[in-house]
Parts: structure tokens; C-alpha cells; sequence
């Protein structure tokens, strides 16, 4: 089968632009592949537990991690440990979890210290927020390392509501130094601020990287959108309004996209000089 048969069949489903988009940066030196989780690789579901990127997602990501001179990260609010455990492609990716707080890069050494006036604040926000849950049915918070999230996906649209406007008021006088951050069906507070722009950037530096493909479906995924520049590209994956190139429906589609990326990124590898 000839290469252009294969970029084609690769590329199916894929708009003419975004692929003439990803041709263009299947050529750089050094690719950093930066992927968000939930919602991008994997659809989202009521239990995070259960959450796994599609076959096809993780196929691709496979494929990428393979390729020379490319590095492929996974950049979540999830803590780390929890991303390790939904997204267990061992120490072959670059992992940042808590929206850049948490970082697993190859030599892991980064480990998150908080300082005394950290750690009261922790203990406020965990005063607070645990009774607000207590008071609000299917109003749940997890445990982060700098903070807690408040999940209200499986509440009614009022209990949801009331959540978040109450933690956002009692937090203002008891936690005013917390950083918040609003999600789909989640609200999620921490004493130390750092976002994914932030995470994307040090990766940047980190693997050296000429350019950057960022896929992310959430609001926060925005702060990683406005950080990439003009050799970099940036796949918005489902509705909302965003800062990224690029725009697809959902899951099935980032991962055709990154199938494409694969291809395109194999292809350039076969030819570069001095490959046989």
C-alpha cells in the first residue's frame, strides 16, 4: 500500500484543513503530543474510576509513543495517582496531574511539599466544603493533593447550582487566598495555583519540543489552548467556546485525528535523511 493510501484511509472522518493542519506539523524536529484525559481520550462517565480511553484513542497514543523524536504527555485536573491508574501506559508517557501541581516526567523526582500556611488552608477548605456535600444530595468532593473538587455531575441542575455558589461565598471569606476553577459538572478549589498553560509550557522546555499538539475538552484546557504559538496546534474536542485551531465532536473524533497524526508522524520518520 502506497504512503498517500495510507494517509488517506488514516485520515478519514478528518477535515480537509485540520489535515492539511497536521501534515504541516508532522514535520517539526521534536513533537510534543500534549493530551488532555476525560472527555478527550475517554468519554465521560458518572464513576471517574471507570473512565478508559477508546481503543482507537489508546491505539494512537500507542503508535505516537513509538514514533522518534516525539513525546506524548497527558496533562488532567486528576491527581496523579488516579491518572496513573485510568491511563496505565507506564512510564512511556509524561504525566501532569492537578492541572500542572503534579508532574511525572522521567527522572520523577517532583514531588508536591506544602508549606504550613498551605496545609491550614487545606484544612479550611476541607471544613468547608465537606459540609456543603452533607447538605446537598449527590454532591460529592474528592481529595486532591493541593485542594478538593466538587463533583456534581450525577446532581439535579439546582443542588448543582446552590453547590457551587455556596462554596464559591463561603470560600471568600474562610479561604480567600484559594485558587478556583470551574469545570464541567465540577468546581474544584486548591491552595496553590497552577494551570495547564503553565504544565504545557514547562513540557515545552522539558522535551525540548519545536512544536505542540495540545487536544482538550474542558474549560480549563483553555489556559493550554491560549499558550501554544503560531508552529503549534491546538484541537478543541466537543462544544463550548475556545481559543483552540481546531474544533471536533468528541472522543471518536480526537482519536481519528490522532490516528491522521500517527500516520503523518511515521511517514516523516521513514523519511527523514539518513533513514533506511
Amino acid at each position: 500500500m502506497a504512503i498517500d493510501d495510507r494517509v488517506g484511509q488514516s485520515g478519514s472522518g478528518v477535515r480537509r484543513d485540520l489535515r492539511d493542519a497536521l501534515g504541516a506539523l508532522a514535520a517539526t524536529p521534536r513533537l510534543l503530543v500534549a493530551l488532555d484525559f476525560d472527555g478527550t481520550l475517554a468519554p465521560v462517565v458518572d464513576d471517574p474510576e471507570k473512565a478508559r480511553a477508546t481503543p482507537e484513542a489508546r491505539a494512537a497514543v500507542e503508535r505516537l509513543i513509538e514514533v522518534p523524536d516525539t513525546r506524548v504527555a497527558l496533562v488532567s485536573g486528576r491527581s496523579l495517582q488516579d491518572l496513573e491508574q485510568v491511563a496505565p501506559f507506564g512510564d512511556r508517557v509524561l504525566l501532569v496531574g492537578s492541572h500542572g501541581i503534579e508532574l511525572r516526567l522521567d527522572d520523577p523526582d517532583d514531588v508536591l511539599a506544602l508549606d504550613d500556611g498551605e496545609r491550614r488552608q487545606l484544612d479550611v477548605l476541607e471544613q468547608v466544603l465537606d459540609q456543603i456535600a452533607d447538605t446537598l444530595d449527590t454532591v460529592w468532593i474528592e481529595p486532591k493533593p493541593a485542594g478538593f473538587a466538587v463533583h456534581t455531575r450525577l446532581a439535579t441542575e439546582r443542588h448543582s447550582r446552590v453547590a457551587h455558589l455556596v462554596a464559591i461565598n463561603e470560600l471568600k471569606a474562610e479561604a480567600p487566598d484559594a485558587t478556583v476553577r470551574l469545570g464541567k459538572d465540577v468546581i474544584e478549589f486548591s491552595v496553590r495555583s497552577t494551570t495547564k498553560g503553565e504544565a504545557v509550557e514547562h513540557l515545552r522546555r522539558y522535551t525540548h519540543a519545536t512544536a505542540v499538539f495540545y487536544a482538550g475538552d474542558d474549560v480549563t484546557d483553555e489556559d493550554a489552548f491560549v499558550a501554544l504559538t503560531a508552529d503549534d496546534l491546538g484541537v478543541k474536542s466537543g462544544d463550548g467556546p475556545t481559543a483552540a485551531d481546531h474544533r471536533v465532536a468528541g472522543v471518536k473524533e480526537v482519536a481519528a485525528v490522532l490516528s491522521l497524526l500517527a500516520t503523518l508522524r511515521e511517514t516523516h520518520a521513514r523519511d527523514a535523511p539518513g533513514t533506511n
